[in-house]
């Protein structure tokens, strides 16, 4: 139905690795609970004793990951009496509290977090990370040099505690404003050389708070940017560092601070950025991952051989399986996953699971992170400023209707200029050859990386962060397609093959997955459009395109069926100007009429409509494939329950977006049906003359 509206990168809900991301419920039947450990260890945190209280912080920590004992605690009033415990005189309470506060806002969802925040945690997390500033310089000191629990461990929790509540509730975000936690996170960027992990919190906590937080911006000034753009433009080249500068290439963006910037800063910072998206890009993961893999083996069989050898008693390194990640309460905190920045930076990652002396995944994890981070950052630098992501991505190109003059008056115009628009970014993004290095990415994950990480437990949960990639480098490959030209990604024989490598990805055993599914079917739709209006032939037999509707039409998600009901119209209008294909344009013409007839989603149906409008629309071999289905008819009888069906659901169920493109639809089922009616009329006159 007209145009694609190119994808922003939106947060998803939370959803920490292996929890379910429904929202937590509270029930007042607190008989289904009996058994839950919330009372005593609540008590716990009573006790005169920092180990007890560290023991039981750290305990909840744990605990609350599974999603169905967090109704328990709120029940308790665990915030209130968790929270005090944030400026505990232990340092390592004051580390497990904050802990447990992260991973309830993670696992318990966004209801969880306003909660937290109706409750007044902010109070005693902004005491906390102002006293955390405060004590960096001393908790470096050599008196404290042997202390197990540095301050800066402690800020690293607070920090994403504050994250997890900053992107789940405008509150959060409003306080922070008032509050001045600004230079907070600032003080914490600087501390990258000694807490490396500190840095990148804060760096992605700053680009939460600063996304369409017009106060915020307005209070940055060239000091702010001086400490941004310090690390930006620093020469450090580790993975870690890596990801560091893609987070704060995600804060210095244009989209955040772009009103903060001069003419001459916004050039030389839009080609810092994209240097650091390139050099991220540009590292291989698929022979880095098993490198590092092999580098890590090779270091703990020489440490367990040396401790053997020392007649140590039985002790491993730590981390060298899985379960022991999770062994110790008070020295392994298990903090969950958060949710990640817009295009969705996904925060569902372990790391601060990871036992310290895992250097070599972390380095891997960090690599992963940072690739997804630079992807999403390109998936929104070709995004235009068309209506919010929760608005259907189809918009009409049909004549306007009353409804849809209605449901369009309100579009945000506040935006900022896109800047797939600027010339100047699209030369420096093929300067520094990125269009290719995304289209390597969608090739990713290598064979060889993921049977090694499918092999090794510790190496395991590495498998989603690298499909994640893929999935970042297919959705920032459609936007791509629609921002910049053709000889930009190899022209007409570069386009054939991405076609043809795209086309291998459907049919590929992760069509099961519905990100993937999602990625790759937005990225074909849009490739086989601009391969339309070229005239470059497509890449699917009329059989695999049958398939590829059928598998891809059965999905949940109704984003991936509108994708496959959009490729049929585009490859069906496409084959209607050739000679002798009426046989496929029936077997597409049924199947989208078997669909506009049948689907109970109407977003669905009238992508189907639209479709049949296309394919049918001219020419004989249309007309030979519609008479031999009896198009006209089956579209006479759908009409009017089409028609109720939109009065019936349409206020309540579908966004005015929407409704303005399915009213078009209407309008347009009409008009298709008279002009063929008039056409047959026109056709039968002809004959008996």
């Amino acid at each position: 139905m007209g145009k694609t509206k190119n994808n922003k990168f939106k947060r998803p809900s939370f959803s920490p690795d292996g929890l379910s991301s429904t929202p937590v419920k509270q029930t007042g039947d607190e008989s289904e609970d009996e058994d839950s450990p919330a009372a005593e260890l609540l008590d716990k945190l009573q006790s005169p004793s920092a180990d007890v209280r560290e023991y039981a912080c750290a305990s909840i920590s744990r605990v609350v990951q599974q999603s169905q004992t967090i109704p328990g605690f709120l029940q308790r009033d665990a915030v209130r009496k968790i929270g005090p415990l944030l400026l505990d005189r232990s340092l390592a309470v004051r580390e497990t509290a904050a802990g447990a506060l992260r991973n309830l806002s993670a696992c318990g969802g966004p209801e969880v977090c306003e909660d937290m925040v109706r409750q007044d945690a902010l109070t005693p997390l902004s005491a906390l990370l102002r006293e955390c500033c405060n004590g960096f310089d001393v908790s470096s000191s050599p008196t404290v040099k042997g202390q197990k629990h540095m301050v800066e461990d402690v800020a690293n929790e607070a920090v994403n505690l504050l994250w997890n509540l900053c992107e789940s509730s405008s509150t959060a975000v409003s306080v922070f404003n008032k509050t001045g936690l600004l230079d907070v996170l600032l003080h914490c960027l600087q501390r990258h050389p000694q807490k490396m992990e500190l840095a990148i919190s804060a760096a992605h906590c700053l680009h939460t708070v600063t996304e369409e937080n017009a106060e915020l911006v307005r209070s940055v000034n060239a000091a702010v940017f001086g400490v941004l753009e310090n690390i930006l433009f620093s020469t450090h080249s580790s993975m870690e560092y890596t990801l560091l500068f893609c987070a704060y290439a995600m804060v210095i963006n244009l989209w955040n601070l772009k009103s903060g910037l001069s003419s001459a800063q916004q050039s030389q910072t839009l080609t810092a950025l994209a240097t650091t998206l390139s050099h991220s890009l540009s590292l291989d993961a698929g022979e880095l991952i098993p490198e590092l893999w092999r580098a890590e083996s090779a270091r703990l069989s020489k440490e367990t051989t040396s401790a053997a050898e020392s007649d140590h008693t039985d002790e491993r390194p730590a981390g060298h399986k899985a379960e022991e990640m999770e062994e110790d309460v008070r020295d392994e905190k298990m903090n969950g996953g958060k949710p990640n920045g817009q295009m969705s930076k996904t925060k569902n990652d372990i790391s601060d699971l990871l036992p310290r002396d895992r250097l070599e995944l972390r380095e891997a994890k960090a690599l992963l992170s940072a690739q997804q981070t630079s992807l999403e950052i390109i998936v929104n630098m070709c995004c235009s400023d068309e209506p919010s992501d929760d608005e259907w991505e189809e918009m009409s190109s049909s004549d306007e209707s009353e409804m849809c003059a209605d449901g369009m008056s309100n579009t945000n115009s506040s935006l900022f200029s896109p800047l797939c628009l600027s010339a100047e970014l699209h030369t420096v993004l093929l300067n520094l050859n990125i269009p290719q290095q995304v289209l390597k990415k969608a090739e990713f994950p290598s064979a060889a990386a993921l049977e090694l990480c499918s092999k090794d437990l510790t190496w395991k949960y590495l498998l989603k962060k690298m499909q994640r990639v893929q999935c970042r480098a297919l959705t920032c490959l459609h936007n791509m397609l629609s921002s910049m030209d053709t000889e930009s990604l190899g022209g007409a024989s570069g386009l054939q093959a991405v076609a043809q490598h795209l086309s291998s990805l459907v049919f590929s055993s992760a069509l099961k997955d519905e990100e993937f599914l999602e990625a790759v079917t937005s990225a074909l739709r849009s490739l086989l459009k601009i391969m339309a209006t070229k005239n470059i032939p497509q890449c699917m037999t009329p059989h695999q395109l049958m398939s590829f509707c059928e598998a891809a039409t059965s999905c949940e998600l109704v984003s991936v069926r509108v994708n496959a009901l959009a490729i049929l119209g585009i490859t069906g209008s496409s084959l209607a100007k050739e000679k002798n294909t009426a046989d496929t344009l029936q077997l597409i013409g049924n199947a989208l009429l078997n669909i506009a007839m049948k689907d109970s989603n109407l977003v669905v149906c009238g992508e189907a409509l639209d479709a049949l409008f296309d394919v049918f629309a001219d020419g004989d071999e249309a007309e030979k494939a519609g008479k031999n289905i009896n198009l006209l008819s089956s579209l006479k009888a759908l009409q009017p329950g089409f028609r109720a069906k939109l009065r019936k659901e349409g206020k309540g169920k579908y966004s005015p977006d929407q409704l303005c493109v399915l009213d078009n639809i209407r309008i347009n089922l009409k008009r298709f049906i008279s002009y063929s009616e008039n056409l047959c009329l026109f056709l039968t006159s002809f004959e008996f003359h």
